[in-house]
């Protein structure tokens, strides 16, 4: 019991050491055409309880139907209980910033032209999660660090349809939709 305290300890050092060398890089461009046409979306389902209102964007932005990939983020993970989407949870953390979990490996596997990180705790485990996300637009909260996201809106974070109405209204002025 002792030893796996220090080993998620060390793991932790791991990680943020590996998240200050990841931001010191210059960011990688994904070289995909103008137009949302892919969305990935990391929430905070620990915060924002009702993550599958995200696939109200497939109507809102005229997406195909599997054009929205969620998945959260709950700091005590029940195996036992169901979820209306994947998760992903702190005992996932690995060694150097890797994240074991096979739903974050099959996120990561995808490109998308904008990715939601739809928290605003200082989390290390979705912080490494967007950070190995390959996305064109990046669009957060303030409240996290600003070298996560590209677009940042101050809306309120419980209020799902101020925050639609923003993104939509920024996407547009971008010659994104």
């Amino acid at each position: 019991m002792l030893f796996r305290g220090i080993q998620d300890k060390f793991k932790v050092k791991s990680g943020l050491k590996y998240l200050q060398e990841e931001l010191a890089k210059p960011p990688v461009l994904v070289d995909r055409e103008k137009g949302i046409t892919s969305i990935g979306c990391i929430v905070d389902t620990d915060r924002f309880s009702k993550p599958d209102i995200f696939y109200e964007l497939i109507e809102e932005f005229s997406l195909r139907p599997n054009a929205i990939k969620i998945i959260g983020y709950r700091r005590d993970f029940d195996n036992n209980s169901p979820y209306a989407i994947q998760i992903f949870s702190d005992k996932d953390l690995g060694w150097k910033g890797e994240i074991e979990n096979g739903y974050v490996l099959e996120f990561l596997g995808r490109e998308y032209d904008l990715l939601i990180n739809y928290y605003e705790e200082d989390n290390l485990l979705m912080k490494l999660l967007s950070i190995k996300t390959m996305a064109r637009l990046k669009v957060g909260f303030g409240a996290v660090d600003t070298k996560f996201n590209d677009l940042i809106l101050h809306t309120p974070f419980q209020n799902f349809n101020v925050f639609k109405t923003e993104l939509k209204k920024y996407l547009t002025v971008l010659n994104e939709l």
